[in-house]
């Protein structure tokens, strides 16, 4: 018996840095593509006149990609609280409805599962949406969402220190985020096979986009999600009434 238990002792670790490599490999275009955008987050800070530090800051402890943009600006005018809130709540709002997909059930301790609701950002979504995932371990999930978090606050405090080095505008560059959203859009329609859904998304875009451009993520996501819930209710009545 002691044998046993020390043969699956030995191996746990193993199986565990085995899963936390496979993390890795999946994050790892994601944390590629996001070099632009986290270069050009420092950039913005130093340029708007705070300490470089705040940008390592802003990364670590906001982890919110288009947040962390607007928060700048706000810091930068000493905005109120009151508006700080609910730039917040409508800009992150879309993560309520992640985590009904999101296989945090699969992250064990209270500790783990506070740090991966944190760390839970769209990339991290995406990624870990698939069906394989819900038979993931903690170590990949965690794995996954730590590294791209690490690689995320590495890329803003280069782009703070290199400061004005870097070219306000790269071409090509800054399409790299949307490239990468596109491609995870056509794997999980190669898994799930469904039209209407991303027919849908693109008719929401398509609409925000005439209605206000500056807007448009917003009411697109608004619209989407007003559409997928109707849909719901629509279908559960329907199986109720067969």
């Amino acid at each position: 018996m002691q044998v046993m238990e020390m043969e699956t002792a030995c191996r746990e670790p193993a199986g565990t840095r085995e899963e936390i490599v496979a993390g890795w490999r999946a994050v790892l275009p994601a944390c590629v593509a996001v070099v632009p955008l986290g270069l050009a987050l420092g950039v913005l800070v130093v340029h708007s006149g705070l300490a470089w530090w705040w940008a390592p800051v802003l990364g670590a402890i906001v982890f919110a990609g288009t947040m962390e943009f607007l928060l700048v600006g706000l810091i930068a005018v000493a905005a109120p609280l009151a508006q700080v809130a609910v730039s917040t709540l409508l800009v992150n709002f879309r993560h309520v409805f992640y985590a009904i997909s999101f296989p945090l059930h699969r992250v064990h301790g209270a500790g783990w599962k506070a740090y991966s609701t944190f760390a839970l950002t769209d990339e991290a979504y995406a990624l870990t949406v698939t069906p394989e995932s819900a038979g993931w371990s903690r170590a990949r999930i965690i794995a996954i969402q730590a590294f791209f978090h690490v690689a995320w606050v590495i890329c803003v405090a280069a782009g703070a220190g290199l400061g004005s080095l870097i070219p306000p505008q790269v071409v090509g560059l800054e399409f790299a985020v949307t490239a990468l959203f596109v491609v995870l859009g056509l794997e999980a329609y190669k898994v799930r096979r469904s039209l209407p859904i991303p027919a849908l998304a693109l008719g929401c875009a398509i609409v925000a986009a005439l209605i206000s451009r500056e807007n448009m993520l917003l009411i697109a996501m608004g619209m989407f999600v007003a559409a997928i819930v109707g849909s719901y209710v629509l279908t559960g009545r329907r199986r109720r009434r067969a």
